[in-house]
Formats: structure tokens, sequence, C-alpha cells
């Protein structure tokens, strides 16, 4: 093996690696600590980033919870009132939504029995479980018979269901909201917390039930689904128009092609939202938001912000590589006489080298290896005391690539040093 050009290079290689290993175990301490250094890099990367990717995700699901391609029309002032007419007639004037639903919304007591509680209440339609995409877990939800001659039916939230009635299953019994008898006929399928604006702590009625309850006939929102994604930011736009002319808000302004971006002074129009102003009003009097539209906003700020916080943890890794580099010197500078004895017998510069890479390559390889091992420890301890992570195969990779070039790179001018001393020099040194 010896006598061909392959095996002499080969040997060179594995004694290189011997050679690097004996010098990384030589000095325990000062390997323990460059080790040390770049895990806490990888382990603050992977961490941090798994956070802020689980702060995404979280904030994306929820606004997913409350359906696709929605529509929310909101009233922010005494002046405009929205009505269940409003919703029946955007079905009629915009071609481009499947169904409009109005909601009431309103906090009321709730009386089972001896036990009283107090519950957010939902009035809304029979169209509920289609625009919300939200299922009935048991019994049935309210029909259109029922919001039409103002039935007093209940459907609960998953949650309130459990809360008024624990094990006992809710559908037939008859509740008390403000002091007016319901018959619960469903219950919804849980949400999560947190999720579809936390529809398991809400019970839901028919909304012409729910304005005889709040004696008015006015709705907090309207709710609109659209026919698919593409149609949301067109229905958006007729529905601006249709509620720009009905309460004369910035009348004098038509939305064209040019107005796609911005009202300069009665309000402003950015693609899938649309606030209304008006000359006398500084609030904003009416809104139309898109619920895709806030979903891709809350995704872009939250992938900004997890690549600051990759960005910052990422200065703890050039520490490290710093780190490196100082040990390799201190090396390089202990060993001079093993340097020149081994250039006086042969070695060549190229060997030389090649040890002192292989040394910054084996100490960033494991402080990559306990990083990673770090790095997902801390986010499932994270993870279990409630706050969501999600640690991604692209920050790992990110982790160990830059851990692994910093190593290479912060090595090679110790190495360069090292292989650059003469003999004589080397062991005058020593």
């Amino acid at each position: 093996m010896n006598g061909n050009p392959l095996g002499r290079l080969l040997n060179r290689l594995l004694f290189g690696i011997e050679a690097a290993f004996w010098g990384v175990s030589a000095n325990k301490l000062r390997s323990a600590i460059t080790i040390l250094g770049v895990a806490i890099g990888v382990a603050a990367v992977v961490s941090l980033v798994a956070i802020g990717e689980g702060a995404r995700l979280s904030i994306v699901r929820q606004f997913e919870s409350l359906g696709t391609n929605l529509i929310k029309i909101e009233s922010h002032h005494s002046s405009i009132r929205l009505t269940v007419a409003d919703a029946e007639e955007l079905t009629e004037r915009v071609p481009s939504i499947d169904a409009a639903m109005p909601v009431v919304k309103a906090d009321a007591q709730v009386k089972w029995r001896r036990d009283v509680t107090e519950a957010e209440i939902m009035g809304v339609t029979e169209e509920f479980p289609y625009i919300r995409e939200h299922e009935v877990y048991s019994g049935r939800f309210f029909s259109h018979l029922h919001v039409e001659e103002r039935i007093r039916v209940a459907v609960l939230g998953y949650k309130v269901a459990t809360d008024i009635f624990g094990d006992r299953d809710p559908v037939g019994q008859r509740i008390y909201i403000g002091g007016e008898g319901f018959t619960v006929i469903g219950v919804m399928r849980p949400k999560g917390l947190g999720m579809a604006d936390d529809v398991d702590s809400k019970i839901l009625i028919p909304v012409t039930s729910a304005q005889r309850l709040t004696k008015s006939y006015r709705v907090n929102e309207i709710w609109v689904k659209a026919n698919d994604r593409n149609s949301v930011d067109l229905a958006v736009v007729h529905i601006s128009r249709i509620y720009r002319n009905k309460f004369n808000i910035g009348e004098n302004i038509i939305p064209t092609e040019s107005d796609m971006y911005r009202y300069d002074y009665y309000g402003y129009y950015e693609t899938g939202n649309v606030s209304m102003k008006s000359s006398t009003h500084s609030d904003n009097l009416l809104t139309v938001t898109s619920m895709n539209e806030l979903v891709k906003e809350a995704d872009e700020a939250n992938r900004v912000m997890t690549l600051m916080l990759g960005a910052i943890a990422g200065v703890s890794l050039l520490v490290g590589g710093l780190g490196i580099m100082n040990i390799m010197l201190v090396s390089v500078t202990e060993r001079t006489g093993e340097i020149g004895l081994r250039k006086a017998l042969g070695a060549k510069q190229g060997d030389l080298m090649y040890q002192f890479l292989v040394e910054a390559v084996i100490l960033t390889g494991l402080g990559v290896i306990l990083g990673l091992i770090v790095g997902n420890g801390v986010a499932e301890l994270i993870h279990r005391y409630g706050i969501e992570t999600v640690v991604t195969l692209r920050a790992s990779y990110v982790a160990v690539t830059v851990a692994l070039s910093v190593g290479v790179l912060f090595g090679v001018y110790p190495a360069y040093l090292a292989s650059g001393m003469s003999p004589v020099e080397a062991l005058r040194r020593e």
C-alpha cells in the first residue's frame, strides 16, 4: 500500500487526522471551552428561530381558523348602522361572494338551574357553519326558519358547554340568557384555545333573537365569504364602493386603478383592506378587511421577526469562531517545537496546514452536534411550558453550515502560520 501514490496520500491524511485528535485531546480544557462557545451559538440559532417560527405559525393558524376567503365589514361609528338587510343586499349585488352573514355581539348572564355565569353571545344566521368552516359536534345548527321566526334556540361553543354542563349532554336542555329561555339544540366542534376568535367560549343564537335580546336592530359586523381566493380582492373593492355610496363616505372619490393603493384624504386602500373616512371624522367610519390579507401580513411580519432573532443569535456563532481562532493561535505558539521537529523530519507545509484545519473542524463539529442537541432540547422545554415552538430543518441546516464555515474560516490563519514556519525558527523558539 505504501508503494503507490494513493496509499501514501491516504496514510498522510490518516496521520493528519490522528495528529489533530491528539492536539485536541492534549488541551482538554481549552478544547471544551471552544466547543461550548460553538454549541451556544448553534443552540441559540436553533431555539430562537424555533420560537419565532412557532409564533408565526400560531398567529397564522389563529387567522386561518376563522375560515378561508373571508371578508369582515365592521362599523366604527354610530353614524354607520349596519343591518341584517345589508347582508342580504350584498349577496344580491356582489357576484364574487357566496354568502354574507350579519353578526350581533353581546355579553349576557347565562343561567342553567342554579348555576349562573357570564358569556359572550353571538347572533348569527344559518350560514355560520359554512362561512366560518365550523362543524357541529353534537345535535344540529339552527335553520333559516329559526332565524326568520326568531325562535329562541342556542348552539354552544365546546368550552362553554363543558363549563356549564360538565359531562352531561347539553342538547335538549333549557338555559336562560338575559332572563329569556333558550333551548340548546347543538354543540360546536372544539377549535382550540384562542382559535377562531375564541368561538369555543361563545353561545350562538339566531341573529333576530339576539336583536330582540339587545333591543337593537343594529349589527356589529357582517362576515362575507368570497367565491374563491382570487375573488377576495375584487369583492373587497366592490363592497367598499357600495358602502361609500350608501353612507356618502368620500362621495367625491371614484375608485380607479390609480386609487388601488391609497386614498390620500378620505381613507386608504391596500390590497385586500379598505378603511373609510370622511372630511368630518378623523377616525375610520367603516372597514372592509380581507382575512386572507391579514394572514399574509401577519406571516410576513413574523418572518421578519424570525430572521432578526436568527441574526441576533448568529452573532454568538461569530464569537465562537473567534474563540476557535484564539485557541488555534495559542496552540500554534505552544507547539512550535513539535512543528519544527515535524518539518525537520520531512513534513510538508500542506501536512501541517491540513492538521490544524482538521483540529478546527473537529472542534466545530463537536460544538455543532452539542448545539443541535441543546437547541432542540431548549425548544422542546419551552414548548412544554405553553409557548409554541417549531424546530425547522432549514434553521438547523443554516446553523450547521454557518458554524462549520466559521470554524474553517477562523482556522485557516492559524493553520497558515503553523505551516509557514521554518524548522530552524520553530526549534529556536522552543
